[in-house]
């Protein structure tokens, strides 16, 4: 999970975007930290760039699922 040291650095948002859970190798819908839902393990990933493959990491459990990516924060309004 992202850690910060001052939260007036972020503002909560109730956009769908944030619900979204997008396939690997898509292109990037926003720029920003993303998390794979099945593991936890997050990377950052720029607009117009494609979100990490699915090789890009091995779950340890079969019931994490596949390699999937989900935004959990943007500097954009999303």
């Amino acid at each position: 999970m992202p850690l910060y040291s001052n939260w007036t650095y972020f503002t909560q948002s109730s956009s769908h975007t944030f619900n979204e859970v997008h396939n690997p190798g898509v292109p990037t819908p926003y720029s920003g930290i993303y998390r794979c839902p099945g593991c936890g393990r997050e990377v950052t990933s720029i607009y117009g760039h494609t979100l990490p493959p699915q090789n890009h990491h091995q779950h340890q459990q079969y019931s994490q699922g596949t390699v999937r990516w989900q935004l959990v924060a943007t500097d954009k309004a999303a």
